[in-house]
């Protein structure tokens, strides 16, 4: 039983680093249209984090134009992941940082961590 679960899991992306919520990443996602494929760049924060084995996912959530928010969630193992860069660490203190919805501007701001 557990060689099949063994199997089964996924193998761990090298592309992407050890992420944590109140990050500020840059996710590239290849992207297919008809019959080209290009790569999608998806700057933000991360929200949410949900390491769950193959499940695991990550949600990132960015202004858009005219102050409007836009989320999108990744699967941590999807091989559409082309990589994830980190711009910027932040000190957080809860695991899930659903709050930021509920801000704008300045208010959405998080402070930076220091080494």
């Amino acid at each position: 039983m557990t060689d099949l679960v063994k199997v089964l899991e996924a193998k761990p992306n090298p592309d992407i680093p050890d992420l944590r919520p109140g990050d500020s990443v840059k996710v590239h996602v290849r992207i297919v249209e008809g019959d080209r494929e290009r790569i999608q760049v998806f700057p933000g924060t991360v929200i949410r984090l949900r390491r769950s084995g193959n499940n695991a996912n990550f949600t990132v959530r960015r202004t858009a134009s005219h102050g409007i928010g836009v989320e999108r969630t990744f699967l941590l193992h999807s091989p559409r992941l082309e990589k994830v860069e980190i711009v910027r660490r932040s000190k957080v203190r809860r695991a899930q940082l659903y709050y930021l919805r509920g801000l704008r501007g300045k208010a959405a701001r998080l402070k930076e961590q220091r080494e």
